[in-house]
């Protein structure tokens, strides 16, 4: 990460600035101000934390969503299992699956809770660094699982739910983890000029989100899964599910998929380079959910849900084409 390098030559101010509150106050700033500087050579631009951070959530908040997590991602796991090992046999589960799936309608409104309130959540689970992780179980179960209904109108309305729970997760995702990379920036890429605990010389202009890394909840994968999301709804109303328009789905799909797997390999790689092992090994259990879904899909025709090899076949006959 390098080393930060204390400008001030006071060491009793040093002294006075615990690493805890420097951290915190970067982390967990949410407005930086510019202010003109005296040495433009040396320091041409001079920032400065501009808001007051109102400190964290007892440590049971962070148990809850830990815990919630946890629960969440084993029925993803669990389900995800039940449909590679019993095949046909797994289908009686799909009415009821919704239910207990993080995309789902209960799990879902409290992830959107924990998300819009992820500031301050900061102590055992920080959502600063575990949130991208979370948001990306919301996006693999989502389209991992197909929410099966007997009538047209609740598989819609179901639908309609996690595409708007979905870009309402991304916006509180980013407004968590702006503020930490605009402070990773400002503390590892700044030197500190001891006029106040925030007080740093930058070389160059400090952006919102920070240049160290470019992960964003508001993202190309957000609109991938949602376009899936709002195709699957067209094909289950239209009642039209072949030829151009399930290659139109297998396509969204595989986009979407790609772009999961490309966020959570960078995410992974950049938390192991930030030595952050929970965040390592909350993405490494992500694409071991993600090589599960992709074996489904190459290998396991389930409820109604078409191989690879069987989708390639149903392409080609329908357009006349012969796919080898």
């Amino acid at each position: 990460m390098g080393m930060l390098r204390l400008y001030p030559q006071d060491s009793a101010v040093q002294l006075e600035w615990s690493l805890e509150n420097i951290t915190t106050t970067f982390f967990k700033c949410i407005r930086w101000q510019v202010e003109e500087t005296t040495d433009p050579i040396n320091c041409p631009y001079h920032y400065f934390c501009d808001s007051t951070y109102p400190g964290n959530y007892p440590y049971i908040v962070d148990i809850l969503v830990l815990s919630f997590t946890a629960l969440s991602y084993l029925s993803t796991l669990v389900f995800t299992v039940l449909e590679i090992s019993r095949g046909k046999g797994a289908c009686y589960i799909q009415s009821s699956r919704r239910y207990w799936l993080p995309s789902g309608p209960i799990a879902f409104p409290l992830i959107l809770l924990a998300l819009a309130k992820g500031h301050r959540i900061n102590t055992i689970f920080p959502l600063s660094c575990m949130g991208p992780a979370l948001l990306q179980l919301v996006y693999i179960s989502a389209l991992a699982f197909n929410n099966v209904a007997d009538k047209n109108i609740i598989y819609a309305l179901f639908e309609l739910s996690a595409v708007s729970g979905i870009l309402h997760s991304s916006l509180y995702l980013d407004s968590i983890i702006l503020p930490y990379y605009t402070g990773l920036d400002a503390l590892v890429s700044s030197t500190f000029s001891g006029e106040c605990i925030s007080c740093v010389c930058r070389k160059e202009a400090l952006v919102v989100g920070g240049r160290l890394v470019s992960y964003r909840g508001w993202s190309a994968t957000t609109f991938s899964v949602v376009a899936t999301l709002l195709w699957r709804i067209f094909c289950n109303l239209s009642g039209e599910e072949k030829g151009r328009i399930l290659l139109v789905k297998f396509i969204l799909e595989g986009l979407g998929w790609i772009l999961i797997t490309i966020d959570c390999l960078y995410l992974m790689i950049n938390s192991i380079q930030l030595r952050s092992l929970e965040g390592g090994v909350a993405f490494g259990c992500l694409l071991v959910l993600i090589s599960l879904r992709i074996l489904r899909m190459l290998c396991t025709p389930l409820c109604g849900s078409m191989p690879f090899w069987a989708l390639k076949k149903e392409i080609g006959s329908k357009s006349g084409i012969m796919i080898q």
